[in-house]
């Protein structure tokens, strides 16, 4: 493993207060989460399906809590490269890799429309399955993979990420608390250029969804309205699009996301009747501004998000914990909030759900 080296305090560079957040567990410290094996004494073991994109970070993480011991891509140097890289088995089929392998769980990070293929086999087998978000491209195929869950008697997840987000995790403190009156907005801006190897879905699918999450999270509720507007410039989808959620009591998201600008942007502002929270979601930094002073919490280290997911996926299979942060109900409903968003976008109207 590579030692990192702790990234500096962020500095408050708005000339207002400067809190210090208590300090955060570096997760390069290597702690053993599974204590040498789960609770049957053995170790758990998890493989990845799909090593492109995301699945190479799932792959470091995992190889450093210890529990990763197989990989599958169907480009063969893609899953060659990877396991020699981390010295565990690799292989170019699913088929060989779960008839070869005795896996607890597996992270699927293949294209979204294979999530539920490759997910119901998978489960079939009796394996706790990751799915990289979205959970599936249709809701249908969703409401379907939870009923496979429940029957198998495996658990399910999705990987919406930003829960885990520093950042994210302090504006839910905060509002919880209320210590800045009730939240009445969100505004999120997700954009940089267009990445190269997604292919079979959008702009709405691949990275709106984060934010329809994270909304969702953040205000406590699911929308009861999307109305949303998106086109497409450089891609065979959508690349850019503008979704608002609407919430009871008037509350809103706006959501902004594109495939266009050159400069990577991740971030939100939350307006409360008190305050507003400014968050960035690369930097775990907020910076709270209401009438009297600017004030920036200040992080000892940076933590980075996909530990704390895959170790909360862990957890749940070493029976450490009942059930993952983000439940496959959760992100069944994100995936039809993006069925309503797309359908907006195609017809010029609001949609009007009811996700109970």
């Amino acid at each position: 493993m590579v030692e990192r080296i702790p990234s500096p305090p962020i500095k408050d560079v708005s000339g207002g207060n400067v809190i210090e957040l208590g300090r955060e567990k570096n997760m390069d410290d290597k702690t053993n989460l599974h204590e040498n094996g789960s609770t049957n004494g053995n170790i758990v073991k998890i493989g990845i399906i799909g090593v492109g994109g995301w699945g190479k970070n799932h792959s470091r993480v995992l190889h450093d809590f210890g529990v990763l011991t197989s990989i599958c891509d169907m480009d063969k140097t893609k899953a060659k490269d990877m396991g020699t890289r981390y010295n565990v088995n690799y292989y170019g089929s699913m088929d060989d890799m779960i008839n070869s392998e005795s896996l607890d769980a597996c992270l699927v990070c293949t294209p979204t429309k294979t999530h539920y293929p490759v997910s119901k086999k998978l489960m079939e087998k009796g394996i706790n399955v990751f799915v990289e978000k979205p959970l599936s491209y249709l809701s249908k195929e969703c409401e379907e993979m939870i009923q496979i869950a429940k029957k198998n008697k495996v658990s399910l997840t999705c990987g919406y990420i930003e829960r885990f987000n520093p950042a994210v995790q302090d504006v839910k403190k905060i509002l919880s608390e209320k210590i800045y009156g009730e939240l009445l907005m969100i505004e999120f801006h997700r954009e940089n250029r267009m990445p190269l190897h997604i292919k079979d879905v959008g702009i709405i699918y691949d990275t709106a969804v984060h934010d329809i999450d994270t909304a969702i999270y953040l205000f406590g509720t699911d929308p009861q309205v999307v109305f949303a507007r998106a086109g497409k410039i450089f891609h065979s989808f959508e690349d850019f699009s503008n979704i608002m959620l609407g919430f009871g009591k008037d509350r809103v998201a706006v959501i902004s996301s594109n495939w266009i600008t050159p400069k990577k942007v991740r971030n939100f502002s939350a307006v409360c009747t008190d305050a507003i929270i400014n968050g960035d979601f690369i930097r775990q930094e907020i910076t709270i501004e209401d009438s009297l002073s600017t004030t920036t919490p200040r992080r000892v280290n940076l933590v980075e998000p996909l530990s704390l997911e895959l170790r909360n996926f862990l957890e749940v299979i070493e029976g450490k914990r009942d059930r993952t942060e983000v439940t496959p109900e959760e992100a069944t409903n994100v995936t039809k909030i993006a069925e309503a968003a797309l359908l907006s976008s195609n017809t010029g109207a609001p949609i009007y759900l009811n996700l109970g």
